[in-house]
């Protein structure tokens, strides 16, 4: 499915050996504040079944959160979810601005660059949640967070709802903040793009079976929402 554009802004745990692993033990890095766990495997089988290419970030979310606005403190977080990273405290602005310089920026040029080979691309941005926060479980198996432009994010919501066992949510457990959140707010609501931003629950796509499987899933409910004749597919003039 040509102009479609698949981004997964927190791919890879990897906290290069220069940085000295941000003073990490591995097991600290492989939970989910190093990553997105299974996103970069969804966005791939995505990417194989659609037929379209696909733009991951290169490094830990902990060495530098590329879907976080610049000025947010959670841009390269001191704490998360309770584990201290010895490895950015008191960064200097010249450390800040070589994180950004090296991984941030080189990231969001490279999805540019993807966007700029198609007209009126489509951005999908691909995310991954805990199936519980602050002992809370989330009954969503998947869920779309959007913002106020919703031209995709109600059909594909749909489409998702219409076999009946599966749990979606809709800006539940997260929305979509233009405030917060940096990959969709630049590259797809200051153009008025069609976008999406998924989570899908990472007990169900740690797994590559389950990858497959809701890769699938989702697949079948967008191809379904982009081909619907309704005029309200079509691009923002």
């Amino acid at each position: 499915m040509s102009g479609i554009v698949l981004v997964c802004d927190h791919a890879s745990n990897l906290a290069p050996a220069e940085l000295g692993n941000l003073g990490l033990p591995l097991a600290e890095l492989e939970r989910h504040i190093g990553w997105d766990i299974g996103a970069a495997g969804v966005t791939r089988e995505l990417s194989e079944i659609l037929g379209v290419q696909a733009v991951y970030s290169s490094v830990s979310r902990l060495v530098i959160d590329c879907n976080r606005q610049l000025d947010s403190v959670g841009l390269i977080p001191v704490v998360s979810d309770g584990t201290v990273v010895p490895g950015n405290q008191n960064l200097s602005e010249a450390d800040r601005d070589a994180r950004i310089t090296r991984w941030f920026t080189p990231y969001h040029d490279a999805v540019e660059a993807e966007l700029a080979r198609h007209e009126d691309p489509i951005f999908v941005s691909i995310h991954t949640m805990t199936p519980v926060l602050a002992g809370e479980p989330r009954p969503w198996q998947i869920a779309l967070s959007s913002f106020t432009d919703r031209r995709l994010t109600d059909p594909v919501l749909a489409a998702l709802r219409i076999p009946g066992d599966v749990t979606v949510g809709d800006n539940q457990p997260y929305d979509l903040d233009p405030a917060v959140d940096y990959s969709t707010p630049f590259h797809a609501l200051r153009r008025g793009l069609l976008y999406l931003q998924v989570e899908f629950r990472q007990d169900e796509v740690a797994s590559v079976a389950g990858q497959r499987l809701w890769a699938g899933r989702f697949a079948k409910a967008l191809t379904v929402a982009v081909n619907s004749s309704d005029p309200c597919w079509k691009p923002k003039t």
